[in-house]
């Protein structure tokens, strides 16, 4: 793959341009897993998640001026600002029920959206509209494309250096470029960490692709709180990667979802959008895989409207 010819002064320029990752131990998650976690949390990342990894890494290599992607709005805004740094155009397309304070973050960052109801139109089919308008855009994937993958390595890379070895990271998982780049870049390290997925129950396409083998594509857009998860399958390049290099993928249900939130929030005083509290949710949901281990949650962004986290938070 073009991923594996990456150079290492590219990896670098990406490293150089972003925010590391924030470590943060708390006790009291110990107690909730019964193990020893550690949250990597990208929610101070640029743009609020670690989608400006793989936006910058994608937009620096790109030759167009114009680039154009769909996304359900972390990477909408982390292109929108990885473009504006390069004095680059970037047109997002985005379902009309986003999160408003995604949809105007890609504004705020100098991005164009274009919102589609997606029961009528696709997502695919909008951006397959707007690269026959602008024949010299770039399309960009927010998570099936070599330099996506390579830009979310540099997570990896960075736990490979500052958490030293633990026996398990744990990541959300959705179109799958953070996990690819996740195992890809761990592999790079030399390190021994197995990589579990979390992916919501409704839209569980990734663990129904491993059991199976081959990849499955959901129905519809799933209708998950995890924004962040409600592709449609794994990307081609992504799942090229984690079919061998993924332990597994665990379910997670909505409520343990808003769970995971709810204890991020009040045991380790940290905002975290839905997408972002798989991990921690996979973890207690399975704590039997993880019970005396050493283990990394990904916390993969916090950008979520005040309504939603109000209401998950403010729930008994």
């Amino acid at each position: 793959m073009k991923f594996l010819e990456l150079s290492p002064d590219h990896l670098a320029a990406v490293r150089k341009a972003i925010r590391p990752t924030t470590l943060i131990r708390s006790p009291r998650l110990d107690e909730l897993v019964g193990a020893e976690i550690l949250i990597a949390s990208e929610t101070f990342q640029y743009t609020g998640s670690f989608k400006f990894r793989a936006a910058y890494s994608a937009a620096l290599r790109s030759p167009a001026s114009r680039l154009i992607a769909a996304s359900s709005g972390n990477f909408g805004q982390a292109l929108a600002y990885a473009a504006s740094l390069m004095n680059k155009e970037a047109i997002i397309v985005m379902p009309d029920n986003s999160a408003a304070v995604k949809v105007e973050a890609v504004k705020r960052f100098g991005g164009r959206v274009e919102l589609v109801e997606t029961k009528k139109v696709s997502r695919a089919q909008r951006v397959s509209e707007l690269s026959e308008q602008y024949p010299d855009a770039q399309v960009l994937s927010a998570y099936d494309h070599d330099d996506v993958i390579a830009g979310n390595s540099t997570l990896a890379a960075e736990l490979a250096e500052r958490a030293g070895e633990y026996d398990a990271v744990i990541v959300p998982v959705g179109g799958g470029g953070l996990s690819a780049g996740l195992v890809m870049g761990l592999q790079q390290a030399g390190s021994k960490m197995e990589v579990f997925g979390a992916e919501p129950l409704l839209a569980n396409d990734g663990k129904r692709s491993l059991d199976a083998g081959k990849i499955i594509v959901n129905e519809g857009e799933p209708q998950t709180i995890a924004d962040g998860a409600r592709t449609l399958s794994l990307g081609v390049r992504n799942w090229a990667i984690l079919h061998k290099g993924i332990k597994d993928i665990l379910e997670v249900k909505e409520e343990d979802i808003e769970s995971a939130i709810r204890s991020l929030f009040n045991l380790a005083n940290l905002k975290s959008e839905p997408t972002g509290g798989l991990a921690l949710g996979a973890a207690v949901a399975h704590k039997h895989l993880f019970q005396g281990k050493r283990v990394i949650c990904i916390v993969s962004g916090g950008n979520v409207d005040t309504e939603v986290f109000l209401r998950i938070v403010g729930k008994k």
